[in-house]
C-alpha cells in the first residue's frame, strides 16, 4: 500500500492529470501529510512566470520539509506536469537533482507506467484492486472532465503549445464512461475543459463535433449541472448555440468565452483567431440566451496597447457588463512571439489598467449580484465552512468552482454534495448569501 501525498497547481487540466494518475497506484491511500508519505507528488503549473515562480518554490519548500520531517524514511519525490513539459527533465533534474522522478506531460499516456515502477523500486508490490479512471479531489459536488489537451492555435503570448504538444481529443466513448464513472461517486455537476472546448473532435472526424459529446452526456443518470468552460468564439454558431438552448438542463447557459481584448488591433498581434469584433459573439449568445452568464479572461499591457487601445476595452467591458471577468497583466513569456514585439508596456501601466478594469467590473458585479436578493435558488453546496459551523459553501448555476463568487448557505437540509432550495437574503460584491426553509431536509 502506497501513502501517498499529492499538491496540483495551476488549471483544472492539472487536476485532472493529477486525478488519473493517483487512481492508477494500487492501494493508493491519500495523506496529509508529508512525513506520513512514501510518496509525494507535485504536478506543477508553468503557463506563465509567476506560475514558473510558484512550481520551482513549491518543490523547493517540499524538499526541504522532506529533510526536516521525515530525515530516517525519504518518500519518493515525483514531479510532474507543465513545468517539466516547458524546460525538461534534462534540464531541471541538474539544478534539483533531490527529485527521483520527472513525468513530462506530453507523455500523459506513460505516466502511471514510470510511477509504478519507480515505486516497486521502493516497495514491496501493493495487492491489485479494482481502480477507476479517477482519484477525486473536488469533494462531493463536482468533478472536472477533461475532452481534450494541448492546442493548435497561434497565440503571440501562449506557452501552452509547447508545453502541452498539438490539439488532441479525447475519444467519445471514454469520455462517457469516465463521466459515468465520477457520476457514480455521487457527483451533481461536470465541467467539461480543455483548452479549447469547442474544437474538440475536430481531429476525430467520426466523432462529428462537441455537440455529439454533449448529446451523450446531458442523459445522463444523476448529472444536474453540466457547465462547458473555454469556449473559443468561432465554435458558437448559431447552430450549436440553438442545439444548447433547445436541450435545456442539465446544460446551464453560463458561457466562458475568453476574449482577451476587444480592439482589432491588439487582437491582430495576439494572434487571436478572431481578430474584429468579439462583441458580435458575445451578442449571439444572448440572442439564444438573455439570460446567459458571460465569463472571459482579458489581457492588459500587451506589446503595444496604447491608452486609446485601453479605452476601447474599458469601454467594451463596461458595455457588455460580464458576470465574471479575470483581468490579467500581460507577462512575456520566453519563447513566444510577443516577448520580442517592440512597444512593451511599464509595469506599473499595466498594474493601472488592470486595476481599472477590476474596480469597474466589481461595480458591475456587485449591482448584478444584488438583483439576485429575495430569490430563491438552487445551490449546490461544496462543503463546510471551514470556520464558521453550521455555514456551508456553495454555488448557483452562474457560478462555477474554483474561478469565480461562492454562494454561502445555512440551514436545514443543508450538506456537502447536495443541491439545496435556498433564499438569497444577502449580496456582497462577488458572493451571495442564502438561507434554507426548515422543509429544506
Amino acid at each position: 500500500m502506497a501513502n501517498i501525498y499529492s499538491v496540483s497547481l495551476g488549471c483544472p487540466k492539472n487536476r485532472v492529470d493529477a486525478e488519473r494518475l493517483l487512481a492508477s497506484v494500487p492501494a493508493m491511500t491519500p495523506v496529509d501529510t508529508i512525513d506520513e508519505a512514501d510518496c509525494v507528488i507535485i504536478n506543477t503549473c508553468a503557463f506563465i512566470e509567476p506560475a514558473i515562480r510558484e512550481s520551482v518554490s513549491v518543490i523547493a519548500e517540499t524538499i526541504e520539509d522532506i529533510a526536516q520531517t521525515a530525515p530516517g524514511k525519504k518518500p519518493l519525490l515525483v514531479v510532474s506536469g507543465c513545468l517539466v513539459g516547458r524546460y525538461g527533465a534534462a534540464v531541471l533534474a541538474p539544478e534539483l537533482p533531490e527529485v527521483d522522478l520527472w513525468l513530462d506531460n506530453r507523455d500523459l499516456g506513460a505516466w502511471p507506467v514510470k510511477l509504478a515502477g519507480a515505486l516497486a523500486e521502493r516497495m514491496p508490490p501493493s495487492p491489485a484492486r479494482p481502480s477507476g479512471t479517477r482519484f477525486l479531489s473536488t469533494g462531493p459536488s463536482y468533478a472536472w472532465l477533461k475532452i481534450s489537451d494541448g492546442c493548435d492555435h497561434t497565440c503571440s503570448f501562449c506557452t501552452i503549445p509547447s508545453i502541452r504538444g498539438g490539439f488532441s481529443s479525447t475519444p467519445r466513448d471514454a469520455l462517457v464512461r469516465e463521466a459515468e464513472e465520477l457520476l457514480g461517486y455521487g457527483v451533481r455537476e461536470l465541467i467539461l475543459v480543455a483548452q479549447d472546448t469547442t474544437a474538440w473532435g475536430r481531429d476525430l472526424p467520426a466523432e462529428k463535433g462537441l455537440r455529439a459529446l454533449m448529446e451523450r452526456l446531458l442523459p445522463l443518470r444523476g448529472l444536474d449541472w453540466l457547465r462547458v468552460l473555454y469556449m473559443y468564439p468561432a465554435g458558437l454558431s448559431r447552430e450549436f448555440l440553438g442545439f444548447l438552448r433547445d436541450a435545456g438542463r442539465p446544460f446551464v447557459p453560463y458561457f466562458d468565452i475568453p476574449v482577451q481584448h476587444a480592439h482589432p488591433d491588439v487582437l491582430a498581434r495576439m494572434g487571436r483567431p478572431f481578430a474584429r469584433d468579439p462583441g458580435k459573439v458575445l451578442d449571439r449568445v444572448r440572442e439564444f440566451f438573455p439570460e446567459a452568464a458571460l465569463r472571459t479572461s482579458l489581457i492588459v499591457g500587451f506589446p503595444g496597447e496604447t491608452d486609446a487601445h485601453f479605452k476601447t476595452l474599458y469601454d467594451f467591458v463596461e458595455r457588455t457588463r460580464f458576470t465574471h471577468l479575470g483581468v490579467f497583466a500581460y507577462q512575456a513569456e520566453e519563447g513566444t512571439a510577443a516577448a520580442a514585439m517592440p512597444g512593451q508596456v511599464p509595469a506599473a501601466v499595466k498594474e493601472e489598467r488592470r486595476n481599472a478594469l477590476m474596480a469597474l467590473q466589481a461595480s458591475i458585479s456587485e449591482a448584478l449580484l444584488e438583483t439576485f436578493v429575495g430569490e430563491r435558488m438552487d445551490v449546490l453546496v461544496d462543503a463546510p465552512h471551514p470556520d464558521w459551523p453550521g455555514l456551508f459553501t456553495g454555488r448557483t448555476w452562474f457560478q462555477a468552482p474554483e474561478i469565480d463568487g461562492l454562494t454561502y448557505v445555512s440551514g436545514p437540509g443543508v450538506a456537502a454534495g447536495k443541491m439545496v432550495a435556498a433564499d438569497i437574503v444577502e449580496s456582497r460584491v462577488y458572493d451571495l448569501v442564502g438561507l434554507t426553509e426548515p422543509d429544506a431536509a
